[in-house]
């Protein structure tokens, strides 16, 4: 019984030789720093701090907001689900690797009739007859020698870990869809009392000039002026009155459960200056650890292994059978040393003529992996600019949002000299009303600005890889300080 046992031990702890290609991680297929020039900003030098999305995201009602998000949203729940299918895909194919080993127990009973042959003599008496067997044996295992299941073991997990930075993208991409929905909604509430505040200012002029009109003193078309402005206003409450209330829509399905509109920001003004700077820093190799990128290199790790397995096919493949076991005519008897028994079959075959199919195999997995290649410089490439987009937005919002402030200033202080002259019989309604026009306008483009301005902030949180708390990891390790896969 030892033989057979040692036998088997041998055959499984055979090495396998890998035929996948050396991995190198690609060159980095952008500039090596951020763009510079008049719309950029002079970056630090310092590298890209480990942050969390709190550091980030101040306000203590948009962190509850995240918060419940990151636990009911249904796409993280969808990424978690698939996290796990990809965990037990890895376990399955790595259970190639050992024998699968089976048991087997049995009972036959067999009866035979007594009678006489034709010459008459006397035929063998009934008999009845009993045979037990126990069986543990292993079948068709296969001794991987050229690496053939260890590289798809290799690719399954590989794609394991690329489904977990998966959903540290979906996760990221959350945080950030919350904060901007939140702000969103700070930009319409901010818009909606501008238009009310607007519409109240216009009513009062209308009722004036109405006054005037009866008075003799102002013409009709006065009338119809002051009243065009009303109405504009008035539609425009109406237009900001539905986007607030989807703004919450939009936050409840984020969130994956009803809003508390305690946790809603009043104004633009009292959302924005929460948003703190993630900075760039000027190394874009911080792009390395954002979740789209490691999920990326992770596949193409995955088809680099790929190859070793279709070039392990190209050679023979050996199969190791064996059975340990008892058989005996009686139960009594199954387990003694007489009724051993054992077999080991090795086998090994090789395709002699697939029509170039071996080959062909291994081209196919060649062009995948130059395929995975190009789409990860290409998730790099994506992210730099996007990285560079967010940067330049950066660098020139600062002055917009101050300029647009000046403007609604002046704006302000035209309409009240406009109105106070107008009512005082010093000017025309058609001077005041554009005073009132242009500083409608100039309020409203005011909180765009600050709207751009904190989801800017958000863009580059985003942008850079936000919390991932993965920093690029040395050549020859992982794509980034993941921890393996459990055992």
């Amino acid at each position: 019984m030892i033989r057979p046992l040692v036998t088997l031990l041998a055959a499984t702890s055979l090495a396998a030789c890998s035929l996948a290609p050396h991995y190198v991680r690609p060159e980095l297929p952008v500039p090596p720093s951020w763009p510079v020039g008049d719309a950029y900003l002079r970056q630090s030098e310092a590298t890209l701090p480990t942050v969390s999305y709190t550091d980030i995201f101040r306000d203590a009602r948009l962190q509850g907001l995240i918060t419940q998000a990151l636990a009911n949203n249904r796409d993280l729940r969808v990424a978690a689900a698939n996290i796990a299918a990809a965990r037990a895909q890895y376990h399955i194919q790595r259970a190639e690797l050992l024998p699968e080993v089976d048991a087997s127990a049995g009972y036959r009973f067999a009866h035979s009739t007594s009678g006489s042959t034709s010459s008459g003599a006397t035929a063998t008496p009934n008999r009845n007859t009993n045979s037990f067997t126990a069986d543990i044996g292993i079948t068709s295992f296969e001794i991987d020698l050229f690496g053939r299941i260890r590289s798809l073991t290799t690719a399954a997990q590989e794609r394991y870990f690329g489904t977990e930075a998966a959903a540290r993208a979906t996760r990221l991409t959350l945080v950030g869809d919350v904060a901007t929905a939140w702000l969103t909604y700070a930009s319409d509430r901010s818009l909606l009392k501008i238009a009310r505040d607007t519409a109240a200012s216009a009513q009062r002029s209308v009722t004036l000039t109405k006054a005037r009109l009866d008075g003799g003193i102002a013409p009709r078309t006065d009338l119809d002026q002051a009243s065009n402005v009303l109405q504009t206003a008035l539609s425009d409450v109406a237009q900001q009155t539905t986007a607030v209330a989807q703004d919450v829509n939009a936050l409840q399905l984020l969130v994956g459960a009803p809003v508390d509109p305690a946790l809603l920001p009043g104004s633009i003004d009292e959302a924005a200056p929460t948003v703190a700077e993630l900075p760039a820093g000027l190394d874009s190799g911080v792009l390395l650890r954002r979740p789209d990128v490691v999920q990326a290199e992770y596949e193409l790790r995955a088809t680099n292994a790929e190859i070793g397995a279709a070039r392990a096919q190209l050679f023979p493949k050996v199969t190791l059978t064996t059975l340990l076991g008892f058989a005996s005519s009686a139960l009594t008897n199954l387990f003694s040393g007489g009724a051993f028994n054992y077999s080991v079959a090795p086998s090994a075959s090789y395709p002699i003529f697939r029509a170039g199919a071996g080959k062909a195999t291994v081209a196919q997995s060649e062009a995948q992996r130059d395929a995975a290649l190009a789409s990860y410089e290409k998730a790099i490439q994506t992210a730099f600019r996007e990285v560079a987009d967010a940067l330049a937005r950066r660098g020139t919002i600062a002055d917009q949002e101050r300029a647009q402030r000046a403007l609604t200033a002046a704006a302000s202080d035209n309409f009240k000299l406009s109105d106070a002259r107008y009512r005082g019989g010093i000017d025309t309604f058609l001077n005041s009303l554009d005073a009132q026009r242009s500083l409608y306008a100039a309020q409203r483009s005011l909180v765009a600005t600050e709207l751009t301005e904190a989801t800017n902030l958000v863009t580059l949180y985003r942008t850079l890889g936000g919390d991932s708390r993965l920093e690029p990891a040395p050549e020859g390790s992982g794509p980034a300080n993941e921890a393996t896969p459990p055992r």
